[in-house]
């Protein structure tokens, strides 16, 4: 069973998707994750793509996100986010989005802090979401994306103006954190 690592509902257990093409981020790597981001956040807007059980969004949200947009396509992942947080009592802070995710970043106008992206590993269009992302203009100036793949995925260092800051390899997972490319540093 999943469950929320830190901060406000710290502890909780997180329903997980019952369904094999579902592969949840272990408590392990989620971990490793949110240390590399930063412990907590004071504020801001996520977007968890691909949410599955919305595990990565309840995080983000339980360490200071204001508000977290999840979107996912299959039903059974929609309702799985829904009563998850409907358990945790967080529904004025997030809003369940059920569309294909090139869809909903192809149309969408919100601009957010955080966006993290994991995707079925075999789908391999990680340069297709951060051009949407890009194009759409959808991260905010000081925002920051995660790409969650396969460990054996090389993703460029730099992609039209964001710089991969950090990476990180967990055993078959690569986190790749990307931001804008500042100018001016030395």
């Amino acid at each position: 069973m999943l469950r929320v690592i830190s901060g406000k509902y710290r502890s909780r257990k997180l329903k997980e998707v019952n369904r094999e093409l579902t592969r949840p981020t272990t408590d392990k790597n989620k971990e490793v994750l949110f240390n590399t981001l930063g412990q907590y956040f004071e504020g801001g807007k996520a977007l968890d793509l691909f949410a599955g059980s919305g595990s990565l969004g309840i995080e983000a949200v339980s360490r200071g996100m204001d508000y977290c947009d999840f979107v996912d396509k299959e039903t059974i992942a929609v309702k799985t986010i829904a009563e998850n947080l409907h358990n945790l009592n967080v529904s004025e802070k997030v809003k369940t989005i059920k569309k294909d995710v090139f869809l909903f970043l192809q149309e969408t106008d919100e601009k957010y802090d955080l966006i993290m992206a994991d995707p079925p590993y075999k789908l391999d269009r990680y340069l297709e979401i951060l051009d949407l992302i890009l194009s759409r203009q959808l991260l905010n100036e000081s925002g920051i994306i995660v790409l969650e793949s396969n460990s054996e995925t090389i993703l460029p260092d730099e992609y039209k103006g964001l710089i991969k800051y950090k990476e990180k390899i967990l055993g078959s997972t690569r986190f790749s954190l990307y931001e804008y490319k500042k100018e001016g540093n030395l």
